[in-house]
């Protein structure tokens, strides 16, 4: 009783410490999710219907204990860090400190991991310890993979929402344009509709915007565009609105064309996820449904088979 007892009391103790680690670690995600900041809390703050001071506070906080950990935690070569920050801007995390928190996170996860698993192997298991080496290395690689695996979740999510919230915004330009709005105007327009529908498209827009009206140069805030997104769609786009900037073309024309062009792509894409739906099936036919078929249809008759053998004394 007393064992089961001691027993039972490690297992709660290691439950808590995975509950507070996975607590801290998401919290640390989340914290580097959303260092820009709620855009719907930033034009309420705007307007003066919200208090933000506590929101700065736990960020300049944050700041304050990550950046000291910089020169330990960063990459040496340049184009790891230029990869990490184009990867970083892709996903939404646009802090200054969100490549160290990254960096933070991953570190974290992997020394706590596989102590936590060493120490419940060792106690609840009883494993010998010429095993632990290779599960703690084990543990330490997955601890240290879980924020990579993250952050391509999270840029191939946004790439979805922003891919399937792209014709919409394509024709909307269209009529803003044809309506007589210029390419300022009309992004801004075109963000302030996407506001409810897709915010994560409406952000760039708006971020796009911005840059204009803060003096950087059209062509190169539709460059930074193509950066922050990592879209093929709108890297076509942003092509031909520069060219269209640089020699004076119809921007409604040129919008109209592509419009066109995205629909049939979108259209061949369709049909080829549809094609190979048939393929997609083949594994959950073969391993998942296929066995309990052959299981219902064939096993009586090879029980009765392996009775009747049996009781002939074959």
């Amino acid at each position: 009783m007393v064992q089961w007892l001691a027993g039972s009391s490690m297992t709660w103790a290691l439950a808590a410490v995975v509950g507070v680690v996975v607590m801290l670690a998401a919290s640390a995600v989340f914290g580097l999710a959303g260092m820009r900041g709620d855009p719907l809390r930033r034009r309420l703050a705007a307007l003066g219907k919200v208090e933000t001071h506590g929101h700065n506070s736990r960020a300049s906080g944050l700041r304050n204990v990550l950046r000291p950990l910089a020169p330990y935690l960063l990459p040496k070569k340049e184009k790891e860090r230029e990869t990490l920050r184009v990867k970083l801007l892709r996903a939404g995390m646009r802090s200054d400190i969100a490549a160290i928190g990254f960096y933070a996170l991953k570190a974290v996860l992997g020394v706590v991991f596989p102590l936590v698993l060493v120490v419940w192997l060792v106690v609840e298991r009883d494993l010998p310890w010429v095993y632990l080496p290779l599960f703690g290395f084990l543990a330490a690689f997955i601890g240290m993979m879980l924020p990579n695996a993250y952050l391509n979740a999270r840029i191939s999510t946004r790439h979805n929402e922003m891919l399937n919230a792209l014709p919409d915004a394509l024709d909307l330009l269209v009529s803003c344009t044809e309506a007589g709005l210029g390419l300022n105007g009309a992004l801004q327009r075109v963000a302030r509709q996407l506001g409810l529908s897709s915010p994560l498209l409406a952000q760039e827009l708006e971020q796009v915007n911005a840059e204009i009206r803060g003096g950087v140069d059209r062509i190169v805030a539709l460059k930074n565009l193509t950066e922050r997104t990592g879209l093929d769609e709108i890297r076509g786009l942003v092509s031909l609105l520069s060219q269209s900037l640089r020699f004076g073309s119809p921007i409604a024309e040129i919008l109209r064309i592509y419009a066109d062009e995205f629909r049939d792509k979108r259209s061949q894409r369709a049909e080829e996820q549809a094609a190979m739906v048939g393929t997609k099936l083949i594994f959950p036919l073969c391993f998942c449904i296929f066995p309990s078929f052959f299981i219902i249809a064939v096993g009586p008759a090879v029980i009765g088979a392996i009775r009747a053998l049996a009781a002939s004394d074959f």
